[in-house]
Protein backbone atom coordinates (compact mmCIF):
# COMPACT_ATOMS: atom_id res chain seq x y z
CA UNK A 1 0.00 0.00 0.00
CA UNK A 2 1.62 3.51 -1.05
CA UNK A 3 2.67 5.58 1.74
CA UNK A 4 -0.09 8.36 1.44
CA UNK A 5 -2.81 6.00 1.36
CA UNK A 6 -1.23 4.53 4.62
CA UNK A 7 -1.56 7.95 5.80
CA UNK A 8 -4.45 8.69 5.10
CA UNK A 9 -5.59 5.14 6.49
CA UNK A 10 -4.18 6.24 9.91
CA UNK A 11 -5.96 9.85 9.76
CA UNK A 12 -9.08 8.17 9.11
CA UNK A 13 -9.08 6.11 12.22
CA UNK A 14 -8.10 9.13 14.37
CA UNK A 15 -10.57 11.11 12.84
CA UNK A 16 -13.51 8.57 13.11
CA UNK A 17 -12.78 7.95 17.08
CA UNK A 18 -12.17 11.22 19.34
CA UNK A 19 -9.92 10.72 21.92
CA UNK A 20 -8.25 7.76 20.55
CA UNK A 21 -4.98 7.07 21.88
CA UNK A 22 -2.37 4.78 20.05
CA UNK A 23 0.92 3.25 20.65
CA UNK A 24 3.12 3.13 17.39
CA UNK A 25 2.97 -1.02 18.28
CA UNK A 26 -0.54 -0.51 18.32
CA UNK A 27 -0.85 1.68 15.01
CA UNK A 28 1.82 -1.47 13.53
CA UNK A 29 -0.25 -3.37 13.69
CA UNK A 30 -3.74 -1.93 12.76
CA UNK A 31 -1.83 -1.09 9.70
CA UNK A 32 -0.21 -4.19 9.12
CA UNK A 33 3.20 -2.52 8.49
CA UNK A 34 6.66 -2.89 9.56
CA UNK A 35 8.23 -0.98 12.65
CA UNK A 36 10.56 2.19 10.77
CA UNK A 37 7.86 2.87 8.55
CA UNK A 38 4.79 3.24 10.83
CA UNK A 39 7.26 5.41 12.85
CA UNK A 40 8.06 7.22 9.48
CA UNK A 41 4.22 7.72 8.86
CA UNK A 42 3.64 9.08 12.28
CA UNK A 43 6.66 11.17 12.70
CA UNK A 44 5.35 13.01 9.39
CA UNK A 45 1.55 12.96 10.98
CA UNK A 46 3.32 14.79 14.43
CA UNK A 47 5.21 17.33 11.71
CA UNK A 48 1.84 17.90 9.75
CA UNK A 49 0.37 19.24 13.23
CA UNK A 50 -2.28 16.13 12.74
CA UNK A 51 -0.94 13.79 15.67
CA UNK A 52 1.10 14.67 18.89
CA UNK A 53 3.12 12.18 20.82
CA UNK A 54 1.54 11.93 24.40
CA UNK A 55 4.25 11.78 27.48
CA UNK A 56 3.18 7.64 27.71
CA UNK A 57 4.19 7.48 24.37
CA UNK A 58 0.95 7.25 22.88
CA UNK A 59 -0.27 9.54 19.79
CA UNK A 60 -3.58 11.18 20.30
CA UNK A 61 -4.96 13.89 17.42
CA UNK A 62 -3.56 17.27 18.01
CA UNK A 63 -6.76 18.89 18.75
CA UNK A 64 -7.69 16.07 21.46
CA UNK A 65 -4.35 15.84 23.02
CA UNK A 66 -2.64 18.65 22.78
CA UNK A 67 -2.70 20.97 26.13
CA UNK A 68 -4.22 23.86 26.20
CA UNK A 69 -4.54 24.75 29.31
CA UNK A 70 -2.65 28.11 29.18
CA UNK A 71 -5.07 29.07 26.08
CA UNK A 72 -7.23 31.70 27.21
CA UNK A 73 -10.73 31.89 25.50
CA UNK A 74 -11.55 35.18 23.65
CA UNK A 75 -13.75 37.61 26.22
CA UNK A 76 -16.21 39.66 24.49
CA UNK A 77 -16.70 43.19 26.19
CA UNK A 78 -20.36 44.02 26.49
CA UNK A 79 -20.49 47.25 28.37
CA UNK A 80 -23.01 49.70 28.60
CA UNK A 81 -20.70 52.65 28.85
CA UNK A 82 -20.96 55.38 25.99
CA UNK A 83 -20.15 54.32 22.34
CA UNK A 84 -22.90 51.45 22.87
CA UNK A 85 -25.50 51.81 20.61
CA UNK A 86 -29.24 50.28 21.66
CA UNK A 87 -31.94 48.13 19.58
CA UNK A 88 -35.11 50.85 19.42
Amino acid sequence: MPHRMLSNRIRAEFLEMPGLRLTRDQVQRLCGVERALCQALLDALVEDHFLCVKPDGAYARLTDGADYSQAHPAKAHLGTGAGVLKAS
